[in-house]
């Protein structure tokens, strides 16, 4: 294979993993905001729940914690740690071929 070849494959690695690193601290951010209170009225705290709200669509509601805070941790911690792995695992994967 030619170096050529292999850097632009490392280089969309790169770019995999840094679009999995930006979604993870996006929903890190949100359940940040919403751990200490943030104002939901601020238009960043409403940027940060809608992007947010969207990434963990499929992962929002899954637990049925009684506490709220908790649901928010679990559902929205669960998406920033399967975006980070399988994003990682992608640009590992592109990185050694």
């Amino acid at each position: 294979m030619s170096p050529r070849y292999r850097n632009g494959s490392n280089q969309a690695g790169t770019v995999i993993a840094i679009v999995a690193d930006v979604m993870a601290v996006i929903l890190g951010l949100w359940i940040l905001m919403y751990l200490l209170d943030a104002n939901r009225a601020n238009d960043l705290v409403q940027f940060v729940h809608n992007v947010a709200s969207w990434l963990a669509g499929w992962s929002r509601d899954l637990f049925t914690f009684d506490r709220a805070w908790a649901r928010v941790v679990a559902g929205y911690g669960l998406a920033a740690v399967v975006y980070l792995f399988i994003g990682h695992a992608i640009a590992n994967r592109m990185h050694r071929h």
